[in-house]
């Protein structure tokens, strides 16, 4: 398996073939393969021209705010983002992020009947599905996961769906799909509520005053080169608010709190 570090170089540097695109996505998302000096892997990329037009968001800048979210993943230190880069591609700059085989049969996020909620899962919501039987919306209580949530505060994600969460055969927790972040506005929306008002893990609070040192240096720079200052700005203020919460923080109101449909 490839090192992250060998990932981001491969995608950086190596030829990309499409070979299919991703219907389920909204916006254009093409399965490509990647190769470069004898190392091969699939990944996702996402060119800009694709991008479907958003009332609160600028054009172009989804691809921008996907590598952001990966470079706030990576100063964490905690890796929850597959490598994630942006490049010139076939079609035009895009992001291109390393392609995540994942676990069969190992969700940490499913919509069940009340009955068949997992033991130790924590419960988001409870609704009835389009036959009118009650289904459970029900998340792991899983570390990892956890941290996940976390950084979905900072990021300000508006759109974590439970199918953009990645359990691998490795036993990594990874996210995906962050196109929609980074706003200014208050848009936290995600099915990874079961946590709300416990408070955050001591790892999560050393880290999280890390990354806020961090973001007195050079590592806003590289931030502004994809969002704006004031969106840049905003992530400080996120984590401040967290820091001086301690605890899961709970939806706006002014938001759908839970994308749907949840997957």
């Amino acid at each position: 398996m490839l090192t992250d570090d060998a990932a981001c170089a491969l995608l950086r540097n190596g030829r990309i073939e499409v070979r299919g695109r991703l219907v389920e996505a909204s916006n254009a998302t093409l399965l490509c393969s990647i190769e470069h000096e004898g190392l091969e892997a699939e990944c996702v990329y996402k060119p800009v021209r694709g991008e479907r037009p958003l009332w609160d968001f600028p054009d172009g800048t989804l691809a921008g705010r996907e590598v952001v979210s990966y470079l706030l993943s990576e100063a964490t230190g905690w890796g929850l983002i597959p490598p994630t880069i942006l490049r010139e591609g076939p079609f035009g700059p895009g992001m291109l992020q390393l392609w995540v085989d994942v676990e069969e049969g190992s969700e940490l996020v499913d919509l069940v009947a009340p009955a068949e909620v997992p033991e130790g899962w924590l419960t988001v919501l409870r609704a009835q599905d389009h036959h009118g039987d009650p289904v459970v919306l029900a998340h792991a209580d899983h570390e990892r996961l956890r941290l996940l949530a976390v950084l979905d505060v900072v990021l300000n994600n508006a759109d974590r769906k439970g199918g953009h969460v990645l359990h691998t055969p490795e036993g990594r927790v990874l996210g995906i799909d962050h196109g929609v972040s980074l706003n200014t506005d208050d848009k936290l929306r995600t099915v990874l509520w079961g946590w709300l008002g416990h408070e955050l893990p001591e790892e999560a609070v050393e880290r999280l005053g890390q990354l806020r040192a961090r973001l007195e240096g050079t590592l806003a720079s590289e931030l502004a080169e994809h969002i704006t200052p004031k969106e840049v700005h905003a992530v400080t203020e996120r984590i401040d608010r967290l820091l001086a919460d301690g605890v899961f923080p709970a939806p706006s109101g002014e938001w759908p709190a839970i994308p749907w449909p949840p997957f």
